[in-house]
């Protein structure tokens, strides 16, 4: 089995794109969750990604996108977007977004959970190994995948041994790879990174591909048209900031 893992695409469709392109091949796509809110191109996100998930989580802007929860935890420019989100999405893509369910999920592979946030709280950000330890101690599979921190790289346990992940790549402008092996006996909550608003300071867009036969997870980073992702968010009439912040990577 070998999966393609996606989250926080975030309604950027360029990046979507490039992301799909440059996957090569796979047996199934798991989505971790936030496919729209930020972006300009909610419905083609969507529309792009409903045939191809084996897998969808929801997400918290999926949610308030979805008008299923209110805006007023978010800031102004996240407020703004979702509230546009939400008067443009179609009827069909709404109803299907309002469909997705809550995490964790399993996929058809044992070992293996998908959340959005925290497998404890969909909310919740897991961005330190204070935060990573009690997810890793309680969570109901050997490998958790997740989101919404929009940072790659995730948290290990072996033992009484704790680390954090942080991919090591060359240069953020091209393509670029790095693989982490999962040994027997291990736990660990894995982070692909966000594809369409990345803010680990690095641009491309993030993704990640887990070999289950070769117990590895290879961590991907690629460039995508960034031009006309920052246009379309400006001809939306959304807030500029959320446009500059992509090529920022934060």
């Amino acid at each position: 089995m070998r999966a393609l893992i996606l989250s926080d695409i975030h309604g950027n469709l360029e990046a979507l794109t490039a992301v799909l392109e440059a996957a090569g091949s796979y047996d199934e796509l798991w989505n971790l969750g936030d496919l729209v809110g930020y972006g300009g191109a909610p419905n083609q996100v969507i529309e792009t990604i409903h045939p191809l998930a084996a897998l969808s989580v929801r997400g918290n802007h999926d949610r308030v996108c979805g008008g299923l929860t209110s805006a007023l935890g978010f800031n102004p420019a996240a407020r703004a977007a979702a509230l546009w989100t939400h008067k443009e999405l179609s009827p069909a893509n709404l109803a299907w977004l309002n469909a997705i369910p809550q995490g964790p999920l399993q996929p058809a592979l044992d070992g293996v959970s998908c959340v959005h946030g925290s497998p404890l709280d969909e909310d919740q950000y897991i961005l330190s190994v204070r935060d990573a330890w009690a997810p890793l101690q309680q969570m109901t599979t050997a490998i958790t995948f997740f989101g919404h921190t929009h940072i790659q790289g995730g948290f290990a346990q072996n033992g009484s041994e704790w680390h954090e992940v942080h991919p090591r790549y060359r240069s953020r402008k091209d393509a670029e790879s790095w693989r982490l092996e999962l040994p027997p006996g291990t736990r660990h909550l894995i982070n692909p990174g966000s594809v369409g608003q990345p803010r680990d300071y690095d641009w491309r867009a993030a993704f990640a591909l887990y070999d289950a036969e070769a117990r590895c997870v290879t961590f991907r980073r690629v460039p995508y048209d960034l031009t006309t992702s920052q246009g379309r968010i400006l001809m939306a009439g959304l807030p500029e900031r959320l446009a500059a912040r992509l090529r920022e990577g934060r």
